[in-house]
């Protein structure tokens, strides 16, 4: 016990004052928990400007110019945000807007009048000398397009035809001969300032390294360093702020270029996006969890082409065959695909039209086409050779066993072979024990008369010399080859009794049923496969598939292909050439039965230059003049898509264009030039920290960067509209 009073009150004042601490630091903290509970009741989370994108892709570092940017390459993206054109493409609307420039287009569709907007400068701009963006700088870009020595002759063919002139200070115009609703897709062009290659030969226009590794654009962010590492090409772009723009929150973007896949993920903790993520054999993206996989698809099919001056391929039912035996579920499933494409014209709905894999029904085709599987041609020529033997004044077995030196005997009425007759140039003789017959033996040793061994044709002959019947005898001399022969005979009776109904269900066979072995037939087992198919002259169907070596799963398309036709009787002979360059050469000059490969058809969806006959090529030209330009790779030509094609590109009514687009997806599906077999799916993938990124419906891969201005990295937290730290009585008050 405390005895002195004095000490009793220090400790009760010392608990207090401790007592009073705690209380306080009570007070506090929960004074701070509801602070943050008001904060974050009261404010929302918002995009900040600023951070870095970096973004890593498997490709090689090309000098950048929009007139020479390779499709589908890293260099690609990079234009794309450097460079501007007069339009651009809208990956949301999925339509061609303006962009440096406002469209007014004429009514007769034929004059493309464009009007700059104002303040808008190039990227070397400084306060001092300002660099505007001038109609002389458009008349440049495509009047250097436009000349015989332009270095890129695919693009120049774009403006063929295409007068460009200077209206005013701020206003060009395109005019051209006809009517061509896809043209404002070619505007979104970037464009290129003047000034950057005054001096340089057009011809050498692509040689101007200077400008490519240091390029000046008008696009929304500017080129800032090209960095060269052992791992990597690093290329850094800064925001470009322009009056035309929405408001972009990302400053920089970086372009991590690696050589490899492998030394990419090596570099994963460093990235914020992957470009073409490539997927494994289940078909999953190979990132991070982290990141998050958007899949999508381009404007591009993969087909089979049949070339269609392959005298074989000029068989529609043959064409039809090879469609409807194309299981195209199987060859998604085996690359790790979902899209089946069914029709080049990507712009219809065809989720209710679609030609099913259906091996019966090609089996059927191709029973209706010259082409026969050889089980169907030996049945054919056995019932023959029965109906034959049969009927007439003649009559034999279709088969016999005998060795040399022994006679086959043949008799026969002599009402119908009277006396001096010949049977294969031996005399009948008048039949010793049946009267009013005639007898005749041909030997098997030679001579006039005699049976060989094998397929014999036996005729009757009046003393004149004229055929009165004629029968078919296949002889041997060998018992086990005899007893096969036996087997045939009796397959083909139960084949003619299956026909006529005259056995059950159970007992009946198709030629379906039936396989040849060493020219004979016999009942088919579940190891059998199917024989090559065979023409009228004994022609082998045998037809040559080219395809690129690159991407792989060309190669795996094709081998599917191989399996599946295989299995229709058909012999597919792969050629994959080892170079591009040798695959170039045979595609340019349509060495292939059938082709393997991909097409695209951009933002403006325009089949024009794939199936109208302005795309076939021209063989009988000198190979110098065969055209690298010749898009139309089955040579098809058809006077009414022709007209559907040109009706299509020169109409602006959009309700005529899918009437258009209708009735050549009819014509397309009767004539069957190719068999379309499905759309590549691609995957990006974006860091979890990177916001509100969307991808719409690209054309191209860069495509993905024309809603850059919506993507954000940094974050802050802004009250909401009414709402400040003098809100926060009265929160707590009414959470009371």
């Amino acid at each position: 016990m405390v005895s002195d009073p004095r000490q009793l009150f220090r400790l009760v004042f010392h608990f207090q004052k401790w007592a009073l601490r705690f209380l306080a630091l009570l007070f506090c903290l929960a004074l701070l928990l509801l602070l943050r509970r008001f904060y974050r009741a009261n404010t929302d989370l918002v995009p900040e400007r600023g951070g870095t994108y970096i973004e890593g892709s498997v490709s090689q570092f090309q000098p950048l110019n929009p007139w020479f940017t390779i499709t589908n390459n890293v260099n690609r993206d990079i234009v794309s945000l450097v460079f501007s054109g007069l339009l651009r493409y809208n990956p949301e609307t999925k339509k061609i807007e303006d962009d440096l420039a406002t469209l007014a287009v004429s009514r007769d569709g034929r004059s493309y009048t464009l009007t700059l907007k104002e303040n808008i400068l190039w990227h070397d701009s400084t306060p001092e000398q300002p660099h505007p963006v001038t109609p002389e700088d458009v008349l440049f870009t495509f009047q250097t397009i436009q000349s015989p020595d332009f270095p890129n002759s695919l693009l120049r063919e774009n403006f063929r035809g295409v007068k460009v002139e200077m209206i005013d200070a701020r206003t060009v115009r395109f005019v051209l001969d006809e009517p061509y609703s896809f043209f404002a897709s070619n505007l979104t062009l970037g464009l290129l300032p003047k000034n950057a290659f005054e001096g340089v030969p057009i011809r050498k226009i692509d040689q101007t390294l200077d400008f490519g590794l240091k390029p000046v654009g008008a696009g929304p962010y500017a080129f800032k360093s090209l960095v060269q590492t052992d791992l990597s090409t690093e290329v850094t772009l800064e925001r470009f702020s322009r009056p035309i723009d929405p408001d972009y929150f990302i400053k920089r973007i970086v372009f991590r270029i690696f050589p490899e896949y492998p030394t990419l993920l090596a570099d994963i903790r460093n990235l914020d996006g992957v470009r073409l993520v490539p997927r494994n054999d289940k078909g999953e993206p190979i990132v991070p969890r982290r990141f998050v996989a958007i899949n999508y698809t381009l404007p591009q099919y993969v087909a089979l082409f049949f070339n269609l001056g392959h005298p074989f391929l000029q068989d529609s039912k043959l064409r039809l065959g090879l469609q409807l035996g194309t299981n195209k579920q199987a060859i998604v499933d085996a690359l790790g695909e979902s899209v089946i494409v069914d029709t080049p014209l990507l712009e219809l709905d065809t989720t209710d039209w679609r030609y099913h894999f259906d091996a019966m029904a090609a089996q059927g085709a191709l029973f209706e086409s010259k082409w026969n599987l050889p089980e169907k041609v030996r049945l054919q020529r056995l019932l023959e050779i029965r109906e034959t033997n049969d009927t007439g004044a003649l009559h034999a077995d279709p088969i016999v066993l005998l060795d040399t030196g022994a006679a086959l005997t043949l008799t026969g009425s002599l009402a119908q072979a009277s006396a001096g007759s010949t049977v294969n140039g031996m005399p009948i003789a008048v039949h010793p024990a049946s009267s009013g017959s005639w007898i005749v033996a041909l030997s098997t040793t030679g001579g006039t008369g005699s049976l060989r061994l094998g397929q014999n044709l036996v005729q009757l002959m009046d003393p004149k010399g004229n055929v009165i019947d004629t029968v078919y005898v296949w002889r041997s001399a060998n018992t086990r080859e005899f007893r096969r022969a036996s087997a045939e005979q009796l397959l083909v009776q139960q084949f003619i009794d299956s026909r006529a109904g005259l056995l059950p269900a159970g007992e009946r066979i198709t030629v379906q049923d039936l396989a040849v072995e060493q020219g004979m037939l016999r009942r088919r087992t579940a190891n059998d496969k199917s024989d090559i198919r065979v023409n009228e002259k004994g022609e082998r169907l045998t037809l040559r598939l080219l395809t690129s070596a690159s991407p792989q799963t060309y190669r795996k398309t094709a081998e599917q292909i191989r399996e599946q036709w295989a299995a229709l009787g058909v012999d597919v002979v792969l050629d994959i050439p080892d170079t591009r360059a040798a695959f170039e050469k045979k595609l340019i000059s349509r060495d292939y039965d059938i082709l393997l490969f991909g097409q695209s058809l951009l933002d403006n969806l325009d089949s024009y230059p794939y199936w109208h006959s302005d795309g076939i090529q021209h063989l009988d030209e000198a190979p110098t003049g065969l055209r690298i330009d010749a898009y139309n790779f089955s040579q098809y030509s058809s006077f009414k898509a022709d007209a559907l094609l040109t009706q299509i590109r020169q109409t602006f009514n959009e309700a005529e264009r899918q009437e258009a687009l209708s009735e050549l997806r009819k014509a397309l599906a009767e004539d069957v030039p190719a068999v379309f077999l499905y759309s590549p799916l691609y995957t990006f993938a974006y860091h979890q920290d990177v916001h509100d990124v969307s991808i719409g419906h690209p054309s191209l891969h860069s495509d993905r960067f024309l809603t850059l201005h919506k993507w954000y990295i940094l974050q802050e937290r802004r009250f909401k509209p009414g709402k400040s730290w003098w809100s926060f009585v009265p929160w707590l008050l009414s959470s009371q």
